[in-house]
């Protein structure tokens, strides 16, 4: 038996956007629904991520930047209506083998003759060992032994299931990764996969049932509109310039509690930086998020003005901020630096150069939220076990507040996660956009840039503990070295600081 936390997940019947906005509560949680033409459910941007069918995806974060890869959840095409358990389970096998190919696929390309076991790999065999064996295969992968890679595949692809255990679904995609880095390379990667995407409105739905299931994007949204709000405490017109804006989901407490600041609220101005892969998901350009905000600043009685940029941050220069002499400027970045490119991709590092670039325009403060994991310039195998490890606490986390039977939870994972960790996995170069670092590392990045660490709000603490308090006990806050951490047990996943 689980322990299955319906709240929040459960709870997902509020339009933030509509004009009777409690306006009293700081920093209230709650749930942001966006509607589009076709729909009424709605979703965030992850990563200040965008989803996308396009050249680049983005899946923890608010946001998709990935290589095009024709991949869909076919649970919901499959219809998840259907009672019939006998014809769901038939239905997912044909899922697992378009996603991973049949044994005979497999078989196929192996010689056995050809074989040499050695005494260390007939023990992991023999132990069953799911992690075991898939770290065997990645170091077969990363050492070119294709032979002995498909073996192991074979024995793993029976282990694995999109619906159970978190350990055997996570598997899954860990194997489908291996399975299209084994196969093929550069964009070929993803044309190897043998499903489409689904659509727009879909994607907003699971994105917004990801939103509800785990804190993590509360969290970097809270804490960064925290920072935000004690940096412009005194300040009469405010400019934020948001980098992959998405759905703009992050600023309506902040709105709300400008609204309710002693004195009257501030002029307040959102600069939404947003490249074409958000518009997918959103159902059209980010002027949608420049009017859906602009009716929940009239609705609060702030003087309130939105301009979009829809350019890739790889794009941005000063000329497209739009800055003002006289503004106070905030600069957030939720979920998306970790999709620029460095030194290791690009000559000319997007990733440092969007940070000088900002830090000459004089902000008074900035906000860092990213996911506290080591993958941008790891060796593959090394990648792999960090993926492996970082995503076990994600599916996890997901298996505490959605139960196995909801009818959605194969999708959410599918078309949230799963790109994520096939990008990782399978790509290189230009195409592997899902390159976190450690919160360590973009201290550095941060301090070279000419930035100063600016000091946590206790603010900020209580309201994110309240905030958990509507989770699983096995959620983990921690303040250390000037930032704070989101955790599952004893696995850090969200980091969030903020400088000047």
């Amino acid at each position: 038996m689980q322990n299955y936390h319906p709240t929040p997940a459960e709870k997902m019947n509020q339009n933030l956007y509509s004009s009777d906005i409690n306006q009293g509560i700081r920093f209230s949680v709650q749930t942001p629904e966006f509607g589009n033409n076709s729909s009424s459910t709605a979703s965030f941007s992850s990563n200040g991520s965008a989803i996308s069918q396009q050249d680049s995806h983005s899946y923890l974060q608010d946001t998709y930047h990935s290589p095009d890869y024709t991949y869909t959840s076919q649970v919901t095409t499959f219809g998840y209506t259907d009672n019939n358990t006998d014809d769901l389970e038939y239905r997912l096998r044909e899922l697992e083998t378009a996603m991973l190919g049949s044994d005979q696929d497999f078989l196929e390309s192996y010689d056995s003759s050809s074989q040499t076991v050695s005494d260390t790999m007939t023990e992991i065999i023999s132990r069953g060992n799911l992690k075991e064996l898939l770290l065997a295969c990645a170091k077969s992968v990363a050492e070119n032994d294709s032979i002995t890679a498909n073996w192991l595949m074979t024995i793993l692809r029976p282990m694995v299931s999109v619906s159970g255990e978190p350990a055997h679904r996570l598997g899954a995609y860990m194997l489908e990764g291996l399975v299209a880095r084994l196969s093929s390379s550069g964009s070929a990667i993803y044309k190897t996969l043998k499903c489409k995407e689904p659509t727009g409105n879909e994607l907003f739905s699971y994105m917004r049932l990801l939103y509800e299931a785990c804190p993590y994007f509360k969290f970097g949204y809270l804490s960064a509109n925290g920072a935000i709000a004690e940096a412009m405490k005194t300040e009469n017109k405010i400019h934020i310039i948001d980098f992959q804006i998405a759905q703009g989901s992050q600023w309506v407490t902040l709105i709300q509690a400008l609204a309710s600041r002693p004195g009257g609220p501030p002029m307040l101005r959102i600069t939404g930086v947003d490249d074409f892969t958000n518009a997918y998901a959103r159902g059209g350009g980010v002027n949608i998020v420049g009017q859906r905000l602009s009716s929940l600043a009239e609705s609060c009685n702030i003087p309130f003005q939105f301009r979009g940029i829809p350019v890739s941050g790889s794009e941005v220069d000063v000329s497209h901020l739009g800055i003002i002499p006289g503004e106070a400027l905030a600069v957030n970045f939720a979920f998306m630096l970790h999709h620029m490119p460095d030194e290791s991709v690009d000559p000319l590092n997007h990733r440092d150069r969007l940070l000088r670039l900002i830090k000459g325009l004089s902000p008074k403060v900035v906000t860092l939220v990213e996911q506290e994991s080591n993958v941008n310039t790891a060796p593959f195998f090394h990648r792999f076990q960090e993926t492996l490890n970082y995503y076990t606490a994600i599916f996890e986390s997901i298996d505490v507040t959605l139960p196995r039977d909801h009818l959605q939870r194969i999708s959410v994972e599918q078309h949230c996660l799963a790109r994520d960790i096939v990008n990782i996995i399978a790509c290189e170069g230009a195409e592997r956009v899902e390159r976190h670092e450690l919160l360590g590392k973009w201290k550095s990045r941060f301090t070279m840039a000419g930035f100063k660490p600016y000091p946590l709000s206790s603010l900020v603490n209580s309201t994110i503990k309240a905030l958990l308090e509507n989770y699983s006990h096995k959620y983990r806050l921690e303040e250390r070295d000037g930032a704070l951490f989101l955790g599952w047990l004893d696995r850090d996943l969200v980091a969030s600081c903020a400088w000047k």
